[in-house]
């Protein structure tokens, strides 16, 4: 009987409308398990374990930029099995740090960072809450607001003169100077003064010791802020406070919203010294480069210079405030050559929706300046070094045109943007007013310059810039 009614139901004739109770149930339960999948930004095929970090090569920021003209300005990679984001064009970037600045606010926290920081306990990886916010607060309104980088210009004045005359000396025995090291030393000495309230020379090789190892950064800033705490404060000379001055009477007046411990202290001054050294030296060396492969800019640009400052023994803040093209060649240098291509990265506190594509929570973001700054769909004739680009040109690094962000933009942008840029307008305006510049050797021009790059906490030249300086007669 079991056998016959099935064979009669296996001659019963096709039912669309059975098979449609069978299938949309189907239907359904297969469109939730497609849906769920997330649509990814295209990536590089990657390899087990490692992912894609093979792909990063000894240049992460021109290999990355190289990838990206391929797969675009939005590319999902695995560096390790660390799911990353790579953003490379200025309207992704618009997306990322004005659109869902708070979404791309967090910064992802490595094991290294957490040790070398004080736990993330510093401005540029504390993770993104009420810390990070107070912190950030401080330091934007008491140490790197305009007003307090301008009470330091006597600092800059004096360790600049200082650079001048060492020059003026390799002078009088006609050789030559290696620019690159005394970018280091002048931008270390003035980074000391305004934040540890003193300078190491070079020749103490301290300088050496607190880029090499923790122990030694973590003793002088112990020995600092001993110091600093039992020093008793010239309340005549407001204006020559130092950012450990600054920091600890805020903490003894009680005017923190927050706690401030002595990790925390030792954190920000990392932060602060460590930003405002290489990025600032590294920012110099390529400048000078560009110009002595570039002699009509350098001519034109030694020329406004020296009709600003006419003859004066001394330059100061308004003068600079005229040097309109030296401000273009800045600005120029910092395109070509931001000191750190790959921004620092970001992480996502949630899931977002970037461009068209689904990036999920905890993702590393990774923004490449360089490849955004170069992109030629926004920058005529992207490769070559044209300060007149900016002229008339309202485009500036201030955060707020994405198309170029040397210093980042949004709530993670970089707060010590004003003190860097300081110290770089006095040191060029300065070396190019007194002296002129030319390669070592007779018959070297300016082309034969080796431009080099190696990779390291700044993107520098990899050969030094050795250049002979001639002073000059007025």
């Amino acid at each position: 009987m079991a056998q016959q009614s099935w064979q009669d139901l296996h001659k019963t004739p096709f039912n669309p409308l059975i098979s449609l109770v069978f299938l949309i149930p189907l239907l359904y339960v297969f469109k939730r398990f497609t849906s769920s999948k997330p649509n990814l930004p295209p990536s590089p095929p990657k390899i087990p374990i490692i992912g894609n970090l093979h792909q990063l090569g000894t240049l992460p920021h021109r290999s990355l930029q190289a990838l990206s003209n391929k797969y675009g300005p939005l590319m999902f990679m695995y560096l390790g099995n660390v799911p990353t984001l790579v953003v490379s064009s200025a309207d992704m970037a618009r997306e990322i740090m004005k659109t869902h600045d708070i979404i791309f606010s967090n910064r992802p926290k490595t094991t290294a960072a957490n040790i070398v920081l004080y736990g993330c306990t510093d401005i540029a990886f504390s993770p993104y809450g009420e810390y990070w916010r107070q912190a950030r607060k401080i330091c934007v309104l008491e140490l790197l607001s305009l007003k307090s980088v301008q009470s330091f210009e006597y600092v800059r004045g004096e360790e600049v003169e200082a650079l001048i005359n060492k020059i003026r000396d390799t002078c009088l025995i006609g050789g030559q100077v290696n620019l690159s090291e005394m970018f280091i030393a002048t931008t270390n000495n003035i980074a000391s003064r305004c934040i540890l309230g003193q300078k190491f020379e070079e020749e103490s090789g301290i300088i050496p010791s607190l880029k090499s190892t923790i122990g030694g950064l973590d003793a002088i800033f112990d020995q600092v802020i001993g110091e600093h705490e039992t020093e008793k404060i010239d309340d005549d000379q407001p204006n020559r406070l130092d950012f450990v001055h600054i920091l600890l009477r805020l903490q003894k007046n009680s005017m923190l919203d927050f706690e401030l411990t002595k990790d925390n202290l030792k954190a920000i001054l990392l932060d602060m010294f460590v930003a405002g050294t290489d990025t600032s030296s590294t920012a110099l060396e390529w400048l000078m480069a560009e110009l002595i492969k570039n002699p009509r800019v350098m001519k034109r640009a030694q020329e406004e210079v020296r009709r600003v400052v006419n003859k004066k023994s001394k330059i100061d803040v308004n003068d600079i405030n005229k040097m309109d093209y030296l401000k273009c060649i800045i600005k120029e240098t910092l395109r070509l050559h931001p000191p750190i291509p790959l921004l620092l990265p970001r992480e996502t506190l949630t899931s977002v929706k970037i461009g068209g594509y689904d990036i999920p929570p905890n993702t590393r973001v990774i923004t490449n300046a360089l490849a955004i700054q170069m992109d030629p769909k926004v920058w005529d004739r992207p490769e070559e070094f044209l300060p007149e680009r900016f002229e008339g040109n309202p485009v500036d690094f201030r955060g707020q045109d994405f198309e170029f962000i040397p210093f980042g933009a949004g709530r993670r942008g970089c707060p010590g943007l004003t003190f860097g840029v300081a110290s770089v307008e006095y040191v060029v305006a300065n070396i190019l007013y007194w002296f002129d510049w030319k390669m070592p050797g007779d018959n070297v021009q300016g082309e034969d310059l080796d431009m080099s790059e190696v990779n390291g906490l700044t993107v520098t030249k990899k050969v030094p810039l050795r250049l002979v300086p001639i002073p000059h007669s007025s």
